[in-house]
């Protein structure tokens, strides 16, 4: 046997065993919440705003970018500006607001929605005095939290954020009412309870400006781990429930299908919005993620949208284990500074086709040794169909679909590994006929986005 034919019989054997079990996958045509977008926060990996560095913004926003992404959070710092006038930012305001502009009013112009987050009120409203959360030693151990005197005036500090920025040509889509209320940090922060939460939205939430600030929607404060209680407490209230557009919260310690499944239950029966708006997945801080670790990315991108979520916001936009390089050597090689990182293409695979798409129902049967390593969604939107597949499995699998509806044509966005040339793949799928029943072929290893056209 000459060379050529014993390497062709090796790597057909090879792929032959490396097929596993055929997985089964039945899309339903029951729809589920529809998915606003993804994005990430306006600040390097020390929470620093960007100032004039805009290049991040440029890479990942807009639909003609690579990533997709919609959606851009910022600070609304509580903290005094110092030693910038008022000439280098436009307008008369005591408060540090220009950190993010360049980068809203970048995100802005790629059709981006631009929501603010406080981490703390101005210091003087507080119990503490101090913008800080007050845990450590050097604070006092003093929790620091919105005075009771002080609730009128949250809603009115919101308002002159808005005009600020809208002064500086950034129209702000939405509020958040406090960053990790449940968490008592020794940096900037606030501590609610969910009933403190209850009394300041209920008795004081009409003071936001809706009528200048038309379409701005009000978030609710965005708790460490998702705690239903901080939003069920809201929207069980029929006064509270009318002020708030948004329900939102973070997955530290909570993944997505326990307490943000639990809080998406009821903001579905009421319409309201579930947004994730914080999480930064680090498995291993001290170099950049591996190919199983942005699998575990994907997948809890993937339960996020199994949860009821409407918006995924990641923490960083540059780090080294978020979507653009630092620069940093230690983290080299890769790490180029303003440069796309593979996280940023697994989350392409959301952001570039499920954005502005509504969820469709599955019914997955799995081989029982495959069943913890393979996860599925499906999304409808517009002419197309999408199926996402994450297989974490050593083994490649057979996806045998049944879809709702038939379909004329496909491709396979394939990534299997951090390298460009594992990213992003796209190829054909040979439909030979409208069908509504098909097998693809998944990798081990691999994320997979099936985008069929219906018509």
């Amino acid at each position: 046997m000459n060379k050529l034919l014993l390497t062709t019989v090796i790597a057909c054997c090879l792929t032959l065993n490396a097929v596993g079990q055929a997985i089964t996958v039945k899309v339903t045509d029951t729809k589920r919440q529809k998915v606003t977008g993804f994005g990430a926060a306006a600040c390097d990996g020390a929470m620093r705003p960007f100032a004039e560095d805009t290049e991040p913004v440029k890479l990942l926003y807009g639909p003609s970018s690579e990533i997709g992404l919609n959606i851009m959070r910022m600070e609304i710092s509580p903290n005094f500006k110092g030693d910038i006038s008022a000439a280098d930012i436009g307008w008369d305001t005591p408060y540090d607001w220009n950190g993010s502009l360049p980068c809203a009013r970048e995100a802005k112009k790629r059709g981006a929605i631009v929501f603010g987050t406080p981490w703390s009120p101005p210091g003087e409203y507080k119990t503490n005095g101090t913008p800080q959360g007050g845990k450590s030693e050097r604070q006092g151990k003093q929790r620091g939290a919105l005075r009771e005197d002080c609730y009128e005036k949250l809603f009115p500090w919101l308002n002159i954020f808005m005009a600020y920025m809208k002064h500086n040509g950034v129209d702000i889509d939405a509020v958040s009412i406090q960053n990790e209320p449940d968490w008592w940090v020794d940096y900037s922060g606030c501590l609610y309870t969910p009933e403190q939460q209850l009394r300041l939205v209920r008795d004081y939430a009409h003071l936001l400006d809706r009528e200048t600030y038309k379409g701005v929607r009000l978030i609710s404060a965005e708790p460490l781990g998702f705690d239903p209680r901080y939003s069920d407490m809201l929207l069980n209230d029929s006064i509270a429930r009318k002020h708030i557009d948004i329900i939102a919260g973070h997955l530290y310690g909570h993944p997505p299908l326990g307490n943000m499944k639990k809080a998406a239950t009821l903001a579905e029966r009421y319409g309201k919005e579930v947004w994730m708006t914080e999480h930064s997945v680090t498995d291993h801080i001290h170099r950049l993620p591996n190919w199983h670790e942005q699998l575990l990315f994907a997948e809890e991108l993937n339960e996020c949208m199994l949860a009821g979520c409407t918006a995924y916001i990641y923490w960083y936009m540059r780090a080294h284990w978020a979507f653009v390089g630092t620069g940093e050597q230690k983290y080299e090689p890769g790490n180029t500074r303003n440069s796309l990182l593979p996280r940023a293409f697994v989350l392409s695979h959301f952001s570039k086709h499920v954005t502005g798409s509504t969820r469709l129902d599955t019914e997955t049967s799995v081989p029982a040794e495959t069943e913890a390593h393979f996860e599925c969604s499906a999304y409808i939107k517009g002419d197309s169909l999408i199926v996402m597949a994450i297989d974490t499995t050593e083994t490649g699998h057979d996806l045998q679909l049944s879809l709702p509806v038939s379909i004329k044509s496909g491709i396979h966005i394939l990534s299997t590994g951090n390298e460009p040339d594992n990213l992003c793949q796209e190829t054909p799928i040979a439909i030979r006929k409208r069908t509504q029943e098909l097998t693809v072929k998944v990798p081990a290893r691999s994320l997979n986005t099936l985008i069929f056209k219906i018509r």
